[in-house]
């Protein structure tokens, strides 16, 4: 058998492929679809940005790494109504830090102090808060979204688990076609065009965006997810390094930022939402790649309807799943004492702090452990 044909997918697996590439759909329309209905974003340099991300992760990884928005700093700008500069500016200055961080070899460095313990209490605290998130987004229609949430979650038990994630967006899509409210957003048809963030922008991008952004995407798109990634697929761990995370997401937003895109990362719970509905290879982030860039060529009013189609509660259903599935670890019920003790600090500082004090805390009860092991060891 030649070695394309050992390549090409079966029709199986090209459906789980299919199936996996939408997983994430919860984490990622809500943000788009509040950037250009809220914020006046132009949609097709944020779906293009999408689709040229999606097809370099895909023609470099080979294997389902997600694409998703920089959570921090989209919710911001949601929420306080900022421009598409400081978008702009913050996804370039992220990109500048996180290429920093690669090349200086400083993330390798805080790779290599994060202990298995650390890293599933940092996966623990992003996967309930992901939970409660899709479990909020879920009650908005309770019937709806726990009905699809609970169709999801006994499909894994069946052989046709591929087929629940589709099932349940387009019956939503058939719901509120029929039975839904108004449409809730008003989308436009701001000009695509290259931009360039004004000088004023800098300085409150790096400290209202950024910086809240920076501890999140270090401990998630970056560490968490090269650890998840080389789990799932061990035969290419060499390519997850953290040091490839960094660059690859670096380098999408400093460069694709000026044609309009948002900021964009790696996520964990992402990888796990994917590989959970089926993505196993190069194929997911490809099929994502050509739905968003049809979307941003294809944009228009018809196609702004369609995508509002998608039930809220329904989104939460998949990022609920996601959150679950990222949430769950053997190493919550069978670890030593001391490293379920990191874990549980890790985790409620992480949720009720933020995630990089979370990683300082489970980084430092093993320092004192391992300084109080020093001590007590005979000379």
């Amino acid at each position: 058998m030649t070695q394309a044909a050992k390549s090409a997918p079966s029709a199986k697996q090209l459906l789980n492929e299919f199936t996996g590439a939408f997983a994430d759909l919860g984490t990622f329309l809500p943000l788009v679809l509040g950037l250009i209905a809220l914020n006046q974003f132009s949609p097709q340099g944020i779906f293009f940005g999408f689709g040229l991300f999606c097809l370099a992760v895909a023609l470099f990884y080979r294997r389902p790494i997600p694409v998703q928005p920089m959570k921090v700093i989209s919710a911001l700008v949601i929420a306080q109504g900022l421009s598409p500069g400081m978008m702009q500016a913050s996804a370039m200055l992220m990109g500048i830090i996180l290429l920093a961080l690669a090349f200086s070899g400083a993330i390798e460095w805080l790779a290599r102090q994060v202990s298995q313990a650390v890293a599933t209490g940092i996966q623990f605290a992003i996967g309930l808060q992901l939970l409660w998130i899709g479990t909020k987004m879920m009650s908005l229609s309770p019937l709806i979204g726990f009905g699809a949430f609970a169709i999801i979650f006994l499909a894994r038990f069946t052989p046709w688990h591929h087929l629940a994630m589709p099932l349940v967006i387009i019956s939503g899509m058939i719901w509120q076609y029929y039975h839904g409210s108004d449409v809730a957003f008003t989308f436009n048809n701001t000009q695509w065009q290259l931009g360039w963030p004004a000088s004023g922008e800098w300085q409150s991008a790096l400290t209202l965006l950024v910086l809240p952004q920076l501890a999140l995407t270090l401990t998630n798109a970056v560490i968490a997810s090269s650890m998840i990634a080389r789990e799932k697929f061990p035969d290419d761990a060499a390519k997850f390094t953290p040091k490839a995370f960094a660059t690859s997401s670096g380098l999408a937003n400093l460069l694709l930022a000026p044609l309009g895109a948002m900021s964009m990362c790696h996520g964990a719970g992402g990888l796990v939402a994917q590989y959970h509905f089926g993505a196993r290879r190069m194929w997911a982030p490809l099929i994502f790649s050509g739905f968003c860039i049809a979307v941003a060529l294809c944009w228009g009013e018809n196609v702004a309807w369609l995508l509002n189609l998608i039930p809220m509660a329904v989104l939460g259903s998949l990022l609920s799943t996601a959150g679950l599935q990222l949430a769950w670890s053997r190493r919550l019920i069978d670890g030593r004492p001391f490293c379920m003790l990191v874990i549980a600090v890790t985790a409620g500082v992480s949720l009720f702090v933020n995630a990089a004090a979370g990683l300082a805390a489970g980084l430092l009860l093993e320092f004192i452990q391992r300084r109080w092991q020093l001590a007590a060891s005979p000379r």
